[in-house]
């Protein structure tokens, strides 16, 4: 099987799986991929550890299938990291290891975890049609428009995935979505994260 075949069968599979556990929106948390990996037999092992470039790793040995985790991860790449490492459980059962980290990214192993990820949390087909929803046409989708549609769907594919996405389907041309600060333009799109305006209020708490 060539490349293009083997990763087109991974959204196949991604496509399957969230049939198959009725996920039905592209805002797929980590309790759904917990009760996924509880019925698929796959254990969780939270490192408390902060590692630079791992991020996630799947093992299957004699105590069974376990997928590390970088414990504290935000839910946007934790959630990820699970779908990636679910990959690796429904494909690649048979590698002694196989970690999600930046050194080998470029490997088709791991590509073809990271489109699987992409695929399970945030469907191709239903990215295309919630911006052209939203009025986007082919070639003109803009940093604002991922973030609106991140704040109408809920998703937690991040915005970097989003935009690699959208410029992969031909929906945007790379300079458009460079070096954007993305976090900084959804709060002066929508403004304050509630979170935030939480920890400002503690803050001026703590120092009356």
């Amino acid at each position: 099987m060539n490349r293009a075949a083997y990763y087109n069968s991974l959204k196949d599979l991604a496509r399957a799986k969230r049939l198959q556990y009725g996920l039905t929106t592209p805002r797929v948390q980590r309790s759904h991929l917990r009760a996924i990996y509880r019925d698929e037999g796959i254990r969780i092992d939270l490192w408390p550890h902060r590692l630079r470039e791992v991020r996630g790793a799947y093992f299957n040995d004699e105590i069974g299938p376990t997928v590390m985790l970088v414990k504290g991860l935000p839910e946007d790449p934790m959630v990820f990291t699970m779908a990636h490492e679910l990959k690796h459980h429904l494909v690649d059962r048979e590698l002694p290891v196989a970690c999600c980290s930046d050194r080998n990214a470029n490997e088709h192993i791991e590509i073809g975890a990271e489109i699987f990820a992409a695929e399970f949390i945030f469907p191709e087909e239903e990215f295309a049609a919630t911006l052209a929803r939203q009025g986007v046409a082919a070639g003109s989708c803009s940093a604002e428009d991922l973030v609106r549609l991140k704040h109408d769907t809920r998703t937690t594919l991040s915005y970097a995935g989003l935009a690699k996405r959208a410029v992969f389907m031909n929906l945007a041309l790379p300079a458009a979505l460079a070096n954007v600060r993305w976090k900084k333009l959804e709060e002066q799109m929508f403004g304050e994260p509630l979170y935030k305006q939480i920890q400002r209020r503690r803050s001026r708490y703590r120092s009356t």
